[in-house]
């Protein structure tokens, strides 16, 4: 479901604020770094780029805040409506080809709720947003990936059921974790190599950014998503 991931074109748009009050209510005792609640909110903090991001209609109230790029969290009050409403993210640049990355690995730990319907996952994208490729490391409530079902397979650590597919603007390759995961390493590597060599899905792109956050369809009543650490490592 990508919509939501033209969010380098989408920051562009006039910032609209949503819920500020109630939002940055919710957010933690100790004082953020930085923290917002406008729809395009965007900023850096040590080389990752955080976005409130929320993209998709019928969307609610939704305030990011942050500590550094690697220790964030969300409040999302969206209505239990079907449709994504948001991809709150952290975004880390890496521009290379494929062949030219000797190592490109990410580690994540969140915190995230029992209740709602979201998915925990990586974005990633070639510079010319003609692929997706989407990690799905948890999954709460009635959502699922774009595509065909193209079995099982074991790769970065992880074993996925792998979805092909395409939202009308690109290409969207979306790994599901077979079981749900809090915290742990991906090699994100081996996966693009996976699709690059043995499935020739496409050739050697040059990818452009890793993002990592949480696409919302629904949070009635308000929920938090915390990212207690990410690292995304690699070159």
């Amino acid at each position: 479901m990508a919509t939501r991931t033209r969010i380098t074109l989408a920051v562009l748009a006039p910032a609209l604020a949503l819920g500020a009050t109630v939002g940055l209510a919710a957010a933690p005792a100790s004082a953020a770094v930085w923290n917002t609640c406008d729809q395009w909110g965007n900023t850096t903090l040590n080389g990752y780029t955080l976005y409130n991001n929320i993209w998709g209609s019928g969307a609610g109230s939704q305030c990011v805040w942050a500590n550094s790029g690697t220790n964030w969290g969300v409040w999302a009050n969206h209505p239990n409506t079907g449709g994504i409403k948001s991809y709150p993210n952290a975004k880390k640049v890496i521009d290379k080809p494929i062949t030219s990355l000797s190592s490109l690995t990410s580690s994540y730990n969140v915190t995230v709720p029992a209740s709602g319907a979201y998915n925990t996952s990586y974005d990633i994208w070639d510079t010319d947003h003609d692929y997706e490729i989407m990690l799905w490391v948890n999954r709460t409530g009635a959502v699922g990936p774009l595509g065909t079902s193209q079995g099982n397979v074991t790769l970065g650590g992880h074993t996925w059921s792998v979805y092909k597919g395409n939202n009308g603007a690109n290409a969207v390759f979306s790994f599901v974790r077979t079981a749900n995961s809090a915290s742990g390493t991906v090699n994100i590597l081996p996966i693009l190599k996976w699709i690059k060599d043995t499935k020739g899905w496409f050739g050697d792109e040059t990818i452009g950014d890793v993002q990592f956050g949480y696409e919302i369809t629904s949070s009635s009543g308000g929920l938090d998503f915390v990212t207690n650490d990410l690292t995304v490592s690699g070159g």
